[in-house]
């Protein structure tokens, strides 16, 4: 068994009710120890910021924090299927070892609340895309 990690990390999960790999990750030497950063309280903190993001560029930046301190990727796409409601939009996170299954439910639900609350967003995402973009 290795050492434990110089910092808190994230408890483990009940036996059967996750499949983070957390165990296989701490055994890991190599392994990239930052997602297990986000301790069930530092969750309830990004979720919180998450839900108060008020516009695209302060999602972006959100984002972008995420992959540096955590390693966690995460993708807003409109569906192939059309965008008629913020439940049109594809967010998914990246297949990452150590991510808890509550955490990869959360992170989305709570960009999605964001956009519900501030529509303007989603369509910012949209026109990113070009799909509202002026010709």
């Amino acid at each position: 068994m290795s050492a434990a990690p110089p910092f808190p990390v994230r408890v483990a999960c009940p036996p059967g009710a996750c499949v983070c790999e957390r165990d296989s990750l701490l055994g890991d030497p190599h392994a990239d120890l930052r997602v297990l950063l986000l301790t069930r309280e530092e969750e309830r903190k990004l979720v919180e910021r998450l839900d108060g993001v008020a516009t695209l560029a302060e999602l972006r930046r959100l984002e972008l924090r995420m992959q540096t301190l955590l390693g966690i990727s995460v993708r807003i796409t409109p569906s192939a299927r059309g965008v008629r409601t913020v439940r049109g939009f594809n967010i998914q996170l990246a297949p990452r070892p150590g991510l808890c299954r509550k955490t990869q439910a959360a992170i989305p639900a709570a960009i999605r609340r964001c956009l519900e609350r501030h529509p303007e967003i989603a369509f910012a995402i949209l026109n990113e895309g070009g799909l509202l973009a002026e010709d």
